[in-house]
């Protein structure tokens, strides 16, 4: 049975980051990495009005019940086709990332620790607390360049779903977590502790 790790936080606060200098530090090679965002549920029966104003923030986005299949599968040895999701058009891509069991597994994303279903099944929950000015800035840096997002709809949703759905879930979830990582992947001291903990434990 893999080892599952969780990594939560909210939006912007360096999760992949954590994420994948604790896949680097362990070998990338004895990692299956999930990413909660490729599961949102596919929204193609609404317009794309509709989907924009969509809440992308809150628990009912996700498709849990595949995130958990997959989850169970890559614990069990199974390998799984994890959906790639195009956030211009807010639908999963017709492609799929093939994900090979490996001896740890480690899924991350805003509300990984907030979904009861999928935090029953982590062993190691971890929280990476970051300021939330930090976060904003972040965020609209990542979705006008990555996402093609215009500045003024970025700040819209931050307002009308990502804060509130922060305060109602996200910041809440926190106290499920084994460890609370401050300041993001910059620190080198607790995603060291955290890798060298898995590695005792393979």
């Amino acid at each position: 049975m893999a080892l599952v790790l969780g990594i939560a936080g909210g939006t912007a606060s360096g999760k992949t980051t954590v994420a994948r200098r604790i896949v680097e530090a362990v070998h990338a090679s004895r990692v299956a990495y999930l990413e909660e965002d490729a599961y949102y549920r596919d929204l193609s029966d609404l317009s794309f009005d509709e989907r924009r104003q969509f809440n992308f923030d809150h628990p009912d986005a996700f498709d849990v019940d595949k995130m958990v299949a997959q989850l169970e599968a890559l614990r069990a040895g199974r390998p799984v086709d994890q959906p790639i999701y195009d956030f211009a058009s807010h639908t999963p891509g017709k492609e799929t990332r093939r994900v090979e069991p490996a001896p740890v597994v480690v899924i991350e994303g805003i509300l990984v620790l907030a979904i009861e279903p999928v935090r029953r099944l982590l062993d190691i929950k971890i929280f990476v607390d970051t300021d939330d000015d930090v976060r904003v800035l972040r965020r609209i840096e990542r979705d006008v360049r990555d996402r093609g997002r215009t500045l003024e709809s970025v700040v819209e949703q931050y307002f009308r779903t990502v804060r509130p759905m922060h305060l109602g879930f996200v910041e809440p979830s926190k106290r499920f977590a084994d460890i609370v990582i401050p300041h993001g992947g910059s620190n080198d001291v607790a995603i060291e502790m955290v890798a060298g903990a898995v590695r005792a434990r393979l």
